[in-house]
């Protein structure tokens, strides 16, 4: 899971670095009043609180991953111009590739870093409990952006048992983003008469025509696996795979069992029929990444359903069209069974809370100080600096909405601003979606239409519209080491599988029900139903504080 986490982080910041070559556009594009960036380098505080660039602050930062190391500090253009005007030094402390251990060794030792950055859930809430974590409450109102930029209803997310807040949000957002849907090879799809592609009938009935006029091209590409949950969401409104996720389904004011539930059971109906037929990857259980971005780059697919298909779809998009210009890839509206309401499929989801969090620790000198920082770089300065490097170099001033105007080296330099975007990747622990995603969108709205760059079309015209809002099914995961956890990681061991024998072994309809059917036995006997109990209470506990 962190490791997708990771993928669609890097997938939203890559997104904004593949820009297309312009050398005769200007930032004039942009029709907007050009103002100095909008605010000073004290940052935004109210009176009395402190002042970011009036003294020195400094403190240590952990990110909780195994694969997270965090660059040196002020040697890339961002974070030497936040060392340099900011007076901000960050000192990495370093998880040496085993994240748990290192963290248990600190807590042990009392030798805390000032600030963690790590994922929601058990182990903020050991660390809450015993009294090792700063309340963030009397600080929102002093540094504005944080409570600004995600409302009260996301902090209210966010908050303990206790009722204070710990949490700093990375990436959260208010409005829809992500990129999950269905791409789809232009040239082949062309060359077969654009047929219509709008219903599970239709894909079927195209993937059968593929495979019989190409048959060195893969009529439906899943990835690794992802494209099958993707699948779900075809035979029901508003049904967001997410609830595969979660292996839970709401049915009234109960989370119920997925394995029971029809709309799951006919998806795997279909995705089994379309492996049987030889119409899907057939390794989509075993490939690697790597695999598929060669498939997509060289464009051996017909059809690309997946929870992030942007990620190869642009440079894949690109390269074919460099070969030849009636070649590339576009993006269709979300497959839907023959009936329902083509506005209420979701192939993907949202949620508020974005990725992970920053947590304070007691450790700290100056935990206001600190939270000043974190609050700064949430804000829109922080954002365009942390984004697109300090003013002056890719972006130069701001509009009358505190957006970034983009400079002409913006649009010629794209390897040196990709260079630049690459090496702030890592400090990017306080990302704002919505300012960055207006931001990007704005500009893009101001170029020729065949000149803006691929993932944000796609975005505008169909994925951000088609994402929905599962905001109320987040922190429903027990913890590992409980009781329910313990039942959790059981019931996923029988998902897992019951769903790679429905889709690879089962040779009609009747087995794949009988496979799922056998799979909600086999859940029961783990404890499923107090699973479920478990997760129907956070659920409630959710939609309590999304509507306080």
């Amino acid at each position: 899971m962190v490791k997708l986490r990771r993928s669609m982080f890097m997938l939203l910041t890559t997104a904004l670095m593949v820009m297309p070559m312009l050398a005769a556009c200007s930032s004039n594009n942009t029709n907007s009043t050009h103002k100095p960036s909008g605010e000073t380098s004290t940052g935004n505080n109210k009176e009395g609180g402190f002042a970011l660039g009036d003294k020195p602050l400094e403190f240590s930062f952990y990110g909780h991953y195994d694969w997270y190391s965090m660059p040196a500090w002020g040697e890339d253009p961002a974070t030497k111009w936040i060392k340099n005007t900011k007076k901000v030094n960050v000192v990495p402390i370093n998880s040496g590739g085993n994240a748990k251990q290192k963290l248990n060794t600190m807590i042990a030792s009392g030798d805390l870093p000032d600030v963690m950055w790590m994922e929601r859930g058990s182990d903020i809430e050991k660390l809450r409990a015993n009294g090792l974590l700063v309340p963030l409450d009397d600080y929102l109102d002093k540094y504005p952006n944080l409570k600004k930029w995600a409302g009260e209803s996301t902090l209210n997310m966010l908050r303990s048992s206790d009722g204070k807040l710990y949490q700093f949000p990375n990436w959260y957002t208010s409005q829809p983003n992500g990129n999950a849907g269905y791409m789809v090879n232009k040239k082949i799809y062309e060359e077969l008469g654009s047929p219509s592609l709008e219903t599970t009938e239709d894909l079927y009935q195209y993937l059968k025509q593929v495979k019989e006029k190409y048959p060195n091209v893969i009529p439906l590409e899943v990835g690794q696996a992802d494209g099958i949950e993707i699948l779900t969401s075809a035979f029901a409104e508003n049904r967001p795979y997410r609830f595969n996720s979660i292996m839970a389904v709401p049915q009234g004011n109960e989370l119920t069992s997925i394995f029971k539930d029809p709309v799951y059971r006919e998806s795997m109906q279909y995705s089994s029929k379309l492996m049987r037929e030889r119409l899907m990857t057939q390794d989509a259980f075993t490939q690697k990444r790597e695999q598929v971005s060669e498939k997509v780059t060289t464009g051996r697919i017909a059809v690309f359903a997946s929870s992030s298909p942007t990620e190869f779809g642009a440079a894949g998009d690109a390269l074919l069209k460099a070969a030849d210009p009636k070649a590339g890839y576009i993006m269709v509206w979300p497959i839907h069974k023959a009936g329902l309401d083509r506005n209420k499929i979701f192939p993907g989801d949202y949620n508020q809370l974005g990725w992970n969090v920053n947590v304070i620790t007691q450790a700290a000198k100056d935990p206001e100080a600190v939270f000043a920082f974190l609050d700064w770089m949430t804000g829109p300065e922080g954002q365009r600096v942390t984004m697109w490097g300090p003013e002056g170099l890719y972006w130069d001033g701001t509009d009358d909405e505190d957006s970034p105007i983009f400079t002409d080296k913006y649009l010629s330099d794209v390897e040196g601003l990709s260079k630049l975007m690459n090496s702030t990747v890592d400090f990017q622990w306080t990302g704002n979606t919505v300012y960055v995603d207006k931001s990007k969108s704005k500009f893009e709205q101001t170029l020729p239409e065949d000149k803006r760059s691929w993932e944000t079309r796609w975005q505008l015209e169909i994925t951000w519209k088609t994402q929905f809002n599962t905001t109320e099914f987040v922190n429903l995961d027990p913890p590992g080491d409980s009781e329910e956890g313990i039942i959790a990681q059981s019931v996923k061991d029988v998902f897992d599988k019951a769903k790679s024998k429905a889709i690879l072994s089962a040779k009609n309809d009747e087995e794949v029900l009988a496979i799922l059917d056998q799979a909600e036995v086999d859940a029961q006997k783990n404890g499923y139903a107090k699973l479920l109990k478990y997760k129907t209470e956070r659920w409630q506990e959710n939609l309590k504080n999304l509507n306080k």
